[in-house]
């Protein structure tokens, strides 16, 4: 992606991925779109609860939207939760009009974001998440580069 900064965090577990997601919900802005990868049950979901945690959203009512493919949320910011892992194509992706929620007045979460991303934004947050252990983490965060420093700021581990 063009234009576009990466930083890699490592977090040791699900507590530490929980605060995470909590800070990267201080530096998200109304029309992010956050792209989230990685393999199945990698965490994209308990990094969605996370962010939406930070909203002040109950992340016990975050759940996959695998089976209804889109949930929304209202907390201090409304919140778009789209899985794209049952959509065959994008062309799916653009009939359900998902595409239409991007960048609106909303931050949408889309998991196993990389099956669509030839309709995502350019300059979407995008999260490749890898297993390193049980409950361990690999984050690399890709961002735009006129963003990266505030996310580097809130979100670099010492």
């Amino acid at each position: 992606m063009k234009n576009m900064d990466e930083m890699v965090v490592d977090l040791h577990s699900l507590e530490e991925t929980q605060a995470f997601g909590k800070q990267l919900a201080s530096v998200l802005r109304l029309g992010d779109v956050v792209a989230l990868i990685g393999n199945l049950g990698a965490g994209k979901t308990h990094l969605a609860q996370a962010i939406a945690e930070g909203f002040g959203i109950d992340r016990d009512d975050v759940h996959s939207p695998t089976f209804v493919l889109i949930q929304e949320y209202e907390g201090s910011v409304p919140i778009c939760h789209i899985d794209a892992y049952r959509l065959n194509d994008i062309d799916e992706f653009l009939e359900l009009g998902a595409d239409e929620l991007l960048g609106a007045d909303n931050i949408c979460l889309i998991e196993w974001a990389d099956r669509v991303a030839d309709v995502l934004p350019g300059k979407r947050i995008q999260l490749e998440i890898e297993s390193t252990g049980v409950t361990s983490r690999r984050i690399r965060l890709t961002c735009p580069q006129d963003r990266f420093s505030e996310f580097e700021r809130k979100l670099r581990r010492s």
